[in-house]
C-alpha cells in the first residue's frame, strides 16, 4: 500500500508537471517511474496511484502539452489567418517542449485537448474553407505531422541541450561548411551561417508552404464543376 502521507502531498497535476520537465530536459526514454518518483521525494507506489504505467504516464504528458494550444481563433477572421493562427499555436507549444515532437507523435491517443483542437481546426476547413469531410481531416493530420517535422528538423534541435551546448554545436557546424573546397562548393561556404541557423525564417516558410497549398486546394474547390 503506498502511504497515506504520499498520496496526500501529490497530486496528478504534480507528477505531470515533473514529469514533463524531467522529459524535456532528459528525453522520454530516460523517463521512469522510479526516477520521477525520487525527483519527487516520493516512493514508486504514490506515482502508481496516479498511473498504472510509464504509458500512461506518458499519455497524461500528451494531454498535458495539448493543453497549452490555443485554440481560439476570431471568426471575424478569413479562414487562412484562422487556421495558420491554430499550426502557429501548436508550433509554439511543440517548440517550448523539446520531448513533445516525439511524445505526440509516439501517443496519438484522443483526449479532450487533443479533440478540442481537431473540432475547431475542423470547423474552420469545413465552414470556412469549405472542405470535404475527406479532404478536411487529412489537412487536420497533415497539420499535426508539418508542425512536428518543423520542429525536428530546425537546424540544431536536441531535446535537452542547453543554450552553450547550441551555441557551440552551431559554431561547429559552421566551421565545417566553411572549411569546405571554394572551388566545390562556394555556394554552400557562402552561405554557411544561413545554412546553420535562422530558425524562425525555418518556421515562417514552413508555415507560408503548409498554407499556400491548403489554400491552392480550397481554391481549386471552389472552381470544380460541379
Amino acid at each position: 500500500m503506498t502511504p497515506p502521507a504520499d498520496r496526500a502531498q501529490l497530486s496528478k497535476t504534480a507528477v505531470v508537471e515533473r514529469g514533463l520537465k524531467l522529459a524535456d530536459a532528459d528525453g522520454l526514454d530516460a523517463l521512469t517511474i522510479r526516477k520521477l518518483a525520487a525527483d519527487l521525494g516520493v516512493t514508486p507506489m504514490a506515482l502508481y496511484w496516479h498511473f498504472r504505467s510509464k504509458e500512461e504516464l506518458l499519455t497524461g504528458l500528451s494531454e498535458r502539452v495539448w493543453s497549452e494550444m490555443d485554440v481560439t481563433v476570431d471568426p471575424a477572421a478569413p479562414w487562412p489567418a484562422q487556421l495558420r493562427g491554430l499550426l502557429e499555436s501548436l508550433i509554439g507549444v511543440l517548440r517550448a517542449h523539446s520531448s513533445a515532437p516525439h511524445l505526440l507523435s509516439r501517443y496519438k491517443g484522443s483526449n479532450e485537448s487533443q479533440l478540442r483542437a481537431m473540432e475547431v481546426s475542423l470547423q474552420v476547413l469545413r465552414d470556412g474553407a469549405g472542405f470535404g469531410p475527406e479532404e478536411a481531416s487529412e489537412i487536420v493530420r497533415l497539420a499535426l505531422w508539418t508542425a512536428i517535422m518543423l520542429i525536428l528538423s530546425e537546424n540544431g534541435f536536441e531535446p535537452g541541450e542547453s543554450p552553450a551546448e547550441r551555441d557551440e554545436a552551431y559554431r561547429q557546424r559552421v566551421l565545417r561548411l566553411s572549411m569546405l573546397s571554394p572551388a566545390a562548393y562556394p555556394r554552400v561556404i557562402e552561405h554557411a551561417k544561413e545554412l546553420c541557423a535562422s530558425p524562425e525564417l525555418h518556421f515562417r516558410l514552413g508555415v507560408d508552404m503548409f498554407m499556400a497549398g491548403v489554400e491552392t486546394l480550397a481554391r481549386a474547390n471552389q472552381t470544380r464543376p460541379l
